[in-house]
């Protein structure tokens, strides 16, 4: 974690034993490992802070990239204002003209009508072979 060998870690044991005392010893390797676990629990909190930003500014990144898409579908894909009947004001009961375009008669195709489609015809099943039957002798 910090670069320390194995032999750099036996001086500071021998070190904070001789300092310490052997009395104390336990007690201090505890603050330690205490203060330590909190460290750690304080950079995994920061972290997770750090994670959720960038989450968040991808997520805006990507909610603007999708509306400018959106725009330009809807700009390429829009219909002329005059193709749309108003829909504003009442509507009449008796329509004095079609508010929907027509489409000119060499556009329709005549579908043929459906032939009426015969039920499937079933195969007749093979008979089972019959299993022998047992001696009925049990061992």
């Amino acid at each position: 974690m910090f670069g320390i060998d194995s032999s750099e870690l036996m001086l500071i044991a021998l070190v904070a034993l001789l300092v310490i005392g052997p009395k104390d010893l336990p007690k201090a390797m505890r603050w330690v490992g205490q203060w330590l676990g909190k460290a750690r629990a304080m950079s995994r909190h920061m972290r997770s802070g750090f994670d959720a930003m960038m989450r968040e500014a991808e997520m805006e990144e990507m909610q603007k990239l999708w509306a400018q898409q959106n725009e330009a579908i809807m700009k390429a894909t829009a219909l002329p204002e005059n193709m749309l009947p108003d829909l504003s004001g009442p509507v009449p009961a008796e329509p004095s003209h079609d508010p929907w375009p027509v489409a000119p008669p060499e556009a329709t195709v005549e579908t043929p009508p459906a032939a009426e489609a015969a039920p499937p015809v079933k195969k007749p099943r093979k008979p089972r072979a019959k299993k022998p039957a047992a001696t009925g002798e049990a061992a």
